[in-house]
């Protein structure tokens, strides 16, 4: 049976298929879906046209589509399936875990399927495979299953784009919803760096520092040294601007400064060879073999080629599906380049830095084709545009420098920034001012990937009032809230960040904590802002001084509305009492009012409608989460302690002495604690009568360090799940489960109690309270 929760999680049967109409991809054939799954093994997904049925089964489908097995053969290998034929096997690859959810993501790009593992599309790739023949047509994506269940949750189908890293801004904890209206606005955007680069430059008399005369009518064709320099061999010197090629045709020499310039060009094929003639004059080596390769099928079979139209030659770009980026993606000499931005040969202009004197002479060309900004800065008829230096303030030189050696090189020198964090931010705002796009995306990813619970904390602080860092900032955010306890009692600069940045945390729905009242505790010290660590209790004393005006100043309004996402409800009944006796209770009105609603429902399960919100539900726990998929899975709390916690294969944990269960009876052959933890029926235990203050009841007990019930001393008794009249078991060897709710769910406990309070139905023994295995399911610690 498929079972959905709030649309966020699924778990799905052996052998089923789960099909939403809102898992599909926008453009067919093209797209991406990142997850995360549960699972012992073969979490399943198939790629179709159109949608299944639940009982649908790819070993069973006579249509195209393709099928990803991750964790096949029981967790051992990668499987993919085109139409039901094996074409990928690899032992080893893109594994399941059956600890913990795992996160996933695959994307299809017309038959090209890369296979990734983590929160972030296109990060962390652990496989790739190209079609042959690629099913542009699939579009809707099924979860599926092999023998055992599989859960999945945070299921989000995203489109593809160029700039993988705009992706990352969907990849949330819900669904992804787009509204009907926008989609054709997404389809359409591009970034910046997409409309922006060389090609921009290509036969433009800006900037240029050179000029080709062709043709017997002795044409001008602008061009710029430095880019010639690094992509082949031109007679160029310092002292001459001009080349002479009046043998040479312009359509021949504008095929080859546009594959220079845009890595791709068209020339009829009449003028192939002369095209050629002209790469291999000027040493533009990868030219020259696309026109030789181009001109060999064509030898071979003149069909390929329609006379009337252009051949189309393209550098192979390093890059497939992306646009075409300097230096990589571009006919350029990576080495040469490298050389000019060293020795600074043919460089027209000079940069100064306030304070620093002369730090670089670059390229206005290699700075423009980057830099927007930069690029109007040298045409658009500032002081830049006719000198031949640049003068910056409040400009970082180590960062200015680190910048230009990517200008000249693509790449990040990960030695350098890695050495210092402080580095890597401030070139971040250097590619953010200068709009250098694809640098920002590089620095954003490596602080995403270098992220650490020390660093969120000061990293917030500076990016918080840059919207370019938008991504930054949340997902700073969000591991800030997974690491809450951490974070706030580890160092105090939480108390620095802005109300907005700190609200989004207490409000973030990934705030993990071991208890609510290091919410309250870290509300109260951010209001104060606190010069050391202290809890609710200091506060209490203080305001008996200073009134809370006085104490939290200006930002007691911004304590008072934070106040509303700590859920009281969840802290233990005692410390709500006190909580309740406190100052802070007297002189906070809205304090005193949240206090009082979580004591009646802890008390007595009252809650007015209008608060029936997130206040009465659990958080994210830091604790483990062992989470119920399905009766009688290895996931819960006794497996767990029967594997020493995760540390080595499963030993029945009442044998290792991890978990006592002990009966209402004395032990013998039919009441035998260790049967209702064993993995494989042994036989039914039952747990014989007794009086117990007063009544008969019969019960078995589990130490983790029908009702249901715990308790932290094993003395007293809280009712967890109370069952009247309950038929839900009633064959033999029957399972059956049960979920906690209400006000004793948020409770923690160490000892549970299952008991028979009246008698069941059975002729003979009907006070024998018969179990063949028991489990629970939760977090723990």
């Amino acid at each position: 049976m498929m079972e959905m929760k709030e649309k966020k999680f699924l778990t799905v049967a052996p052998f089923e298929c789960a099909w939403r109409k809102d898992l599909k991809f926008r453009e067919a054939g093209r797209g991406c879906v990142a997850f995360e799954a549960f699972a012992h093994n073969d979490v399943t997904l198939v790629f179709r046209e159109n949608v299944g049925s639940q009982h649908y089964h790819y070993k069973r489908d006579n249509s195209p589509h393709y099928t990803i097995i991750l964790g096949s053969h029981r967790n051992k290998r990668l499987k993919i399936e085109v139409d039901g034929k094996p074409v990928v096997d690899v032992a080893g690859v893109g594994l399941c875990s059956s600890s913990a959810f795992q996160s996933y993501w695959i994307s299809i790009y017309d038959g090209l399927i890369s296979i990734g593992k983590g929160r972030y599309p296109f990060q962390n790739l652990v496989f790739q495979w190209l079609d042959s023949n690629p099913n542009c047509s699939v579009q809707y994506v099924g979860l599926s299953s092999w023998d055992k269940h599989v859960g999945y949750r945070n299921v989000n189908v995203l489109p593809l784009r160029h700039n993988h890293i705009s992706l990352w801004e969907h990849v949330d904890c819900g669904e992804l919803e787009v509204e009907e209206d926008a989609e054709e606005d997404l389809k359409n955007e591009f970034t910046d760096y997409e409309k922006w680069g060389l090609a921009n430059f290509l036969e433009s008399w800006e900037l240029s520092d050179m000029v080709f005369i062709v043709d017997t009518e002795e044409r001008p064709v602008p061009a710029h040294k430095a880019i010639l320099e690094a992509s082949g061999n031109f007679p160029l010197s310092s002292s001459e601007d001009v080349v002479h090629l009046q043998d040479v045709n312009y359509p021949v020499l504008h095929a080859l400064l546009q594959y220079i310039y845009t890595g791709s060009t068209q020339i009829s094929e009449s003028q192939l060879g002369s095209l050629r003639a002209l790469g291999l004059h000027f040493e533009v080596v990868s030219l020259v073999k696309q026109c030789e390769e181009t001109m060999e099928r064509f030898k071979v079979n003149k069909r390929l080629f329609d006379s009337g139209k252009n051949v189309e030659l393209s550098y192979p770009s390093t890059r497939p599906h992306c646009c075409a980026t300097f230096p990589s993606g571009l006919p350029v000499n990576l080495q040469k380049l490298k050389q000019l931005h060293l020795t600074g040969k043919f460089s027209d202009t000079s940069l100064y830095i306030e304070g620093q004197g002369l730090v670089a002479q670059p390229h206005k060309i290699i700075l423009s084709l980057w830099s927007v900004p930069f690029a109007k800065m040298f045409t658009n008829g500032m002081s830049e545009t006719m000198s031949s230096e640049v003068s910056l303030r409040d400009v970082s030189p180590e960062a200015f420098k680190a910048m230009l050696k990517f200008m000249y090189s693509g790449e990040l020198d990960m030695e350098v920034i890695m050495d210092s964090s402080a580095l890597l931010l401030q070139l971040l705002f250097l590619a953010d001012q200068f709009g250098v796009t694809l640098l920002h995306q590089e620095c954003c990813k490596t602080l995403l990937e270098c992220l650490s619970e020390d660093s969120v904390g000061p990293i917030l602080q500076v990016v918080s009032s840059i919207p370019s860092c938008k991504l930054i900032e949340e997902t700073c955010e969000r591991k800030f809230a997974m690491h809450f306890d951490y974070c706030t009692t580890a160092s105090l600069a939480f108390v620095l960040l802005d109300e907005t940045t700190f609200s989004n945390i207490i409000q973030h729905p990934d705030l993990t904590v071991t208890s609510e009242e290091k919410v309250l505790n870290a509300i109260l010290m951010w209001g104060l802002g606190a010069k050391e660590l202290y809890g609710w209790e200091l506060v209490d004393e203080l305001i008996i001084n200073l009134a809370p005006e006085h104490l939290f100043g200006e930002r007691l309004l911004s304590v008072q509305d934070l106040l509303r996402f700590v859920r009281f409800p969840l802290l233990p009944h005692a410390l709500l009492k006190k909580l309740e006796k406190s100052r802070i209770s007297r002189h906070i009105h809205n304090f005193d009012n949240l206090v009082e609603e979580a004591i009646n429902y802890v008390e007595f399960g009252l809650a007015r409608l209008e608060n029936q919100n997130a206040r009465f539900q659990h958080r994210q726990s830091s604790y483990k989460e062992l989470q119920y998929i399905c009766d009688g899975n290895s996931n819960g709390v006794l497996y767990f302690a029967g594997t020493s916690y995760g540390k080595h294969q499963w030993v029945n944990p009442v044998l290792s002495k991890r978990i006592t269960i002990t009966a209402s009876s004395p032990p013998s052959r039919y009441t035998d604690p260790k049967v209702l933890a064993s993995r494989t029926y042994q036989g039914t235990s039952f747990a014989g009568p007794r009086m117990q203050d007063g009544h008969r009841c019969a019960w078995w007990a589990v130490d983790t360090g029908q009702d249901h019930q715990g308790s932290l001393d094993g003395k007293t008794w809280t009712n967890l799940r109370i069952h009247e009249n309950d038929q839900t078991v009633c064959k033999p060897g029957q399972f059956a489960s049960w979920p906690i709710v209400g006000p004793n769910a948020l409770l923690p406990f160490r000892f549970f109690r299952v008991i028979l309070t009246s008698p069941t139905t059975d002729a003979s023994n009907p006070w024998n309270f018969s179990i063949c295995f028991l489990e629970l399911y939760g977090y723990f610690h």
